[in-house]
């Protein structure tokens, strides 16, 4: 697989203009708060029309873990196969500088570390349809679950880019993250969990 970002370079401050075009250029930005309150809003929407259908609470929240779960999956083969997408057309390279080789040559750069908002809500829309049409009233659990999760792997890859590593069992995913962006990034594609990639055999080798 072709290696994104800009390996050599020792700092990835900075920011890269993606759009000639100023309005778009500025839309294409969002602070992280921004996509992870959206999911939250429309977790507690879905979730409480979830609450008053005839669906088990016991069994709804269940659906609602196994959303977190899919997600983590659904998270990882996205980063690896989409994000990491071998760009060998000029569609194909433009898609995925766009989408993500721009935050490989800029990893510090706090406004394009999650997708904005007008995408962020598309996605919802586009998943609870699909959901409602896999699963019925179950989606309303599932959705849910599923934002959680985005909402979760947002906030974890804000903190892993601006903070410091935490001394305790969650520096892992500093640690990965960092070997992702900045040694090997056909390695840890999970970002929110190392789950897959140790599954999958992705996980950074240990020298």
């Amino acid at each position: 697989m072709k290696k994104i970002g800009r390996l050599d370079r020792p700092d990835n401050f900075g920011s890269a203009q993606i759009f000639s075009n100023p309005v778009l250029e500025k839309i294409s930005r969002t602070h992280i708060s921004v996509p992870i309150t959206l999911f939250l809003a429309i977790s507690s929407v879905s979730l409480y029309f979830g609450l008053i259908t005839t669906i088990p609470l016991w069994l709804g929240f269940a659906v609602l873990f196994a959303g977190i779960f899919v997600f983590t999956f659904v998270e990882y083969l996205m980063h690896r196969h989409f994000f990491h997408m071998e760009p060998d057309t000029p569609i194909k390279d433009k898609l995925q500088y766009g989408i993500h080789g721009v935050h490989h040559d800029y990893p510090r750069d706090k406004d394009r570390l999650a997708m904005p908002p007008f995408v962020s809500a598309a996605y919802a829309a586009i998943l609870y349809l699909m959901f409602t049409l896999l699963m019925g009233d179950f989606a309303l659990y599932f959705l849910p679950g599923f934002l959680l999760g985005y909402a979760g792997y947002l906030g974890v890859h804000y903190l892993v880019h601006v903070y410091n590593p935490p001394k305790n069992f969650f520096k892992v995913l500093w640690v990965n993250h960092a070997i992702h962006h900045y040694k090997n990034p056909d390695t840890a594609f999970g970002v929110s969990s190392p789950l897959w990639d140790y599954l999958l055999g992705t996980l950074p080798k240990k020298e």
